[in-house]
């Protein structure tokens, strides 16, 4: 798939003279221009974007980032955020043509301030979040985002995705673990709002504009972040079952049981487990006999770990008595509660080997993800027989990532030309059911188009006047999310 299908005009790159007064900001030591260098910044992780970019830029404070931005208004130039160049819609990606200069925020890695009394922590736009994850250990608390790619992303990309993870069924994302944001605007205006209040109606919340707009309205450089008590109590199962229906029940029985302290609760297919299986190393399916689908349940107490195991085995108890568990293992260390874990957050790197795969990261409310799931794939398979659908993710807070891969022997080039087929098809039963096409991954690039198509026109109307509003000189990576 090419960027042409979904990006904007791209102007002229900017002259010799001019790259050279954006260098000077930062100094040339933290300026990148050669080809080979700028290269792995200029490919969306699932390499379905490419683009192109004279240079990156990597200021090492929040007046640089501002001197940077307001040279970019002045001269009309386009600037692109990117911090660990995780994402998967293209949002962080310059567009084809060479005009678009990289901004990173790599180097604005610090943790500023925790305060674990208070329950919070100064970070960065640029701080890793496995990073930010150490700190609050040490200070013996949990900042509880989780990803995938936690040893790599960053935080001002997690703000401005809103990013969701494994433990949002307890925690929330992004959004909910957030109270105050420092934003360099397009204009290189700073606005400090790095409040520390969780009680603060002071007009409008500016905050919620900035955390979602995939870096169009601004350069998230600092983050007042949320933290929690670590977990006295923390028990891991894994369980065989034989159908949706019987994990949405599964799902009430350990909602109505654990309460706040369910941390999550993880659908996978039989298809996924065979992909990880066959296609990571150290990873082997857990139970001796296979199932039609699996769940993955996560218990965090904070009283004790006798609570904990309590829980889950009252909960394993009372699913076995009624036939909704055909098999299931309780992790007994911390290790193997881990490597479950792994196995889950390997489901969609275990997809690549088994050739291509269109992917649609959607949710629906969680009492409709059963009828969803049977719906889509019958319009699936019947639009594509032999395709192979391994749906699975987050079925506490009713994110699906409906993946499809690749009929055995196809040719992988025909197969990644019905991606828009094949969204069209998963997409509609999704906006039937009153659900979202874009769960946790952002517009981006990818369903910029489709947005405006399926959202009120007003909807879009208001988000291209709040982008005008906070970029009249469209500066702030353009051809995300919405076209002004």
């Amino acid at each position: 798939m090419s960027n042409s299908a979904a990006s904007s005009v791209t102007p002229a790159p900017a002259s010799p003279a001019l790259l050279d007064r954006f260098a000077s900001i930062v100094g040339e030591a933290h300026v990148l221009r050669d080809p080979s260098d700028i290269a792995p910044r200029l490919v969306e992780n699932r390499g379905l974007y490419h683009g192109a970019s004279p240079m990156v830029l990597k200021p090492g404070s929040v007046e640089e980032v501002s001197a940077i931005l307001k040279l970019a208004t002045e001269t009309g130039t386009a600037i692109v955020p990117q911090t660990g160049n995780t994402g998967l819609v293209g949002g962080q990606t310059p567009r084809e043509g060479g005009s678009d200069i990289i901004l990173s925020l790599e180097r604005m890695n610090r943790i500023r301030d925790i305060d674990p009394v208070a329950n919070i922590v100064v970070v960065d736009g640029g701080c890793i979040l496995a990073d930010v994850q150490k700190a609050a250990e040490d200070h013996g608390r949990l900042f509880p985002l989780s990803l995938g790619s936690e040893g790599s992303c960053r935080i001002g990309g997690n703000l401005s995705t809103n990013a969701g993870g494994t433990a949002v069924l307890a925690y929330g994302n992004m959004r909910q673990l957030c109270l105050g944001l420092e934003v360099v605007l397009p204009t290189g205006e700073i606005w400090n709002g790095l409040r520390r209040l969780k009680k603060d109606n002071t007009g409008y919340d500016l905050r919620d504009l900035f955390i979602g707009a995939e870096g169009t309205l601004g350069v998230i450089t600092g983050a007042v972040l949320k933290l929690f008590p670590q977990p006295l109590g923390h028990q891991v199962a894994f369980a065989g079952i034989a159908s949706v229906e019987d994990a949405l029940t599964l799902f009430k029985h350990a909602s109505g049981l654990c309460g706040g302290a369910l941390t999550g609760f993880e659908l996978m297919p039989r298809i996924g487990v065979e992909f990880t299986a066959r296609n990571i190393p150290g990873v082997r399916d857990p139970l001796a006999s296979a199932h039609r689908w699996y769940v993955l349940i996560d218990i965090s107490t904070s009283d004790s770990a006798e609570t904990a195991e309590r829980m889950m085995t009252t909960l394993m108890e009372q699913a076995f008595e009624e036939g909704l568990v055909q098999d299931a293992t309780i992790a007994s260390s911390e290790a193997q509660q881990k490597a479950l874990w792994h196995m889950r957050e390997s489901m969609s790197d275990a997809q690549k080997p088994e050739g291509g795969s269109i992917k649609h990261d959607v949710s629906v409310p969680v009492s409709q993800i059963p009828e969803f799931m049977h719906e889509a794939e019958e319009a699936v398979m019947a639009a594509m027989p032999g395709a192979r659908i391994c749906a699975f993710g987050h079925m506490g807070d009713g994110n699906i990532h409906y993946n499809i891969s690749q009929p055995l022997g196809a040719d992988k080039a025909a197969f990644i030309g019905r991606w828009r087929e094949m969204n069209k098809i998963v997409h509609g039963l999704v906006l039937k059911h009153n659900g979202s096409i874009s769960a946790e991954h952002g517009i981006g690039q990818l369903k910029r188009d489709e947005l405006a198509a399926i959202r009120p026109g007003i909807e879009i109307d208001l988000m291209r006047r709040i982008k005008r509003s906070f970029d009249p000189a469209g500066i702030m990576n353009p051809g995300k999310v919405v076209v002004v």
